[in-house]
């Protein structure tokens, strides 16, 4: 047989088999007088259970592995552990399958800054309508930031303090409103008066356990979060930027203050 003839009766390439004998999986027949190979049925056999190995999921090393004479793993060793590998992949597809359902048929349905866990999802809600406000739409790609990225003990505690802090809907109104605030700084400078007011009004809806140790200091941040801080403030118009410095430094201060209360009344 020639070298299209043997693909056709095996049912594989020409370029297949050129391949396993560049590999050396497949032996190279003597060529005849005129110059051609000529393939016997042994070559056939071989390069069907060449095939069939493939279709498995073997891969080409493992497939040298279980033809070769001194193979250090034998057929049956292979294919059990081509059969756990498939149980870890199919038993891992189940569990993408689920999310996946729970995502499609979670209350709200799919969200753009999605997807996201379902505590993000449930304070998304409670959060309500973004509406048009871009700054309300920033604010929950950065949630989805954290969601994704943020160790899960972190996570957890970040959302926590979140949620408890928009629980009623006079916060969920209180933030919309700080939310319009930051919105109208879009093409304000820096010194604009009105960015003192919304960082007010914006630490009036901020938990101090949001806000990481060194923040808000202009371009002097410090500790773990400093290089994305650095990012984060980029990524706003200057006096947007600005009027959040100020709600950090508003909200560290009131820390600091309640943390030398509690210092004074364990010293009474």
């Amino acid at each position: 047989m020639r070298i299209g003839e043997l693909a056709a009766v095996v049912g594989v390439t020409t370029r297949a088999v050129r391949h396993y004998h560049h590999l050396g999986l497949l032996p190279e027949p003597e060529r005849r007088s005129n110059g051609y190979r000529e393939y016997t049925l042994r070559h056939a056999v071989l390069l069907a259970r060449i095939r069939r190995l493939t279709e498995l999921g073997l891969g080409l090393a493992e497939v040298r592995d279980v033809l070769a004479d001194d193979a250090g793993k034998d057929l049956a060793e292979v294919l059990t552990e081509l059969d756990e590998d498939l149980a870890r992949q199919e038993a891992a597809i189940r569990e993408r399958r689920a999310r996946l359902r729970a995502l499609l048929e979670s209350e709200g349905g799919v969200r753009a800054e999605g997807p996201v866990s379902a505590e993000l999802a449930a304070l998304f809600r409670d959060m309500g309508d973004p509406g048009a406000s871009p700054m309300a739409a920033k604010d929950r790609e950065l949630l989805a930031l954290i969601d994704a990225t943020a160790p899960e003990e972190e996570r957890e505690r970040l959302l926590g303090v979140l949620a408890g802090a928009l629980r009623t809907p006079e916060a969920v109104e209180r933030a919309a409103g700080a939310y319009a605030l930051l919105d109208a700084l879009a093409e304000a400078e820096p010194d604009d008066p009105r960015v003192e007011e919304a960082a007010r009004e914006l630490a009036a809806c901020v938990p101090a356990g949001l806000v990481p140790e060194g923040a808000g200091i202009a371009g002097e941040e410090t500790g773990e979060h400093a290089s994305f801080l650095r990012a984060f403030f980029a990524d706003f118009p200057p006096a947007q930027a600005e009027a959040i410095r100020r709600t950090l430094r508003i909200v560290q201060g009131g820390r600091e203050e309640s943390r030398r209360g509690g210092e004074a009344v364990g010293r009474g």
